[in-house]
């Protein structure tokens, strides 16, 4: 029932009316033309439950709100998987906000699946050569969140840096893209009680 009420308020009280369509069998159709008309209008739904449920699941993380983040990335991830097959770059997007929403609940457990979700993001990005520069920083962002929580700061300084130089050449140098990069690492170093650095970060924030 909770599995339920989550799922609900996540995503699925905004998709139903499109799920109906998406999964009642499609009528025989006499003619080729109305065959590919209805096929053309599937693909299409899916696209927008796609879109819808990507767009939800960041939503709600950036929220705080991991639990209800994780079954609309989930959807997005299902769906994605229907129209672009399971090793393309579209679904980036959706793993590193199941990454971010299991990371963001600290425990070794969801820090596995984060970490499961960040290599199958990361292998995804490197087996493709186009990638932009925008999801890579997204990536690295990702990764250097996942060090955080493990603990492994001078790693997760690693790719934060690299997340900011990325976004950086995506956006410019003085874009809002960039200011999460440097937020993450200026909270790294006021753990660390590097003060100095930390309010040098936070004033470029």
């Amino acid at each position: 029932v909770d599995h339920q009420q989550t799922d609900w308020v996540s995503i699925h009280q905004q998709i139903c009316p499109l799920l109906v369509p998406i999964r009642t069998p499609l009528p025989f159709l006499p003619s080729e033309e109305e065959r590919k008309r209805g096929a053309e209008q599937l693909e299409e739904r899916k696209k927008q439950l796609t879109s819808l449920a990507q767009s939800r699941s960041q939503e709600l993380v950036l929220d705080g709100k991991a639990a209800e983040a994780i079954p609309a990335a989930l959807h997005a991830l299902r769906f994605g998987t229907e129209l672009h097959g399971p090793d393309s770059v579209h679904l980036v997007p959706a793993y590193l906000v199941l990454a971010l929403a299991s990371t963001g609940k600290y425990c070794i457990g969801h820090l596995q699946e984060a970490s499961k979700y960040l290599s199958q993001a990361e292998w995804i990005v490197l087996k493709t050569p186009d990638c932009s520069v925008a999801v890579q920083s997204k990536l690295q962002r990702g990764l250097g969140l996942l060090c955080v929580a493990k603990g492994n700061f001078e790693q997760a300084l690693y790719h934060l840096a690299n997340d900011i130089y990325l976004a950086s050449s995506a956006f410019g140098l003085k874009s809002t893209e960039i200011s999460g990069g440097y937020f993450h690492m200026a909270n790294i170093f006021l753990q660390q009680d590097k003060m100095d650095i930390a309010n040098s970060l936070y004033a470029e924030v």
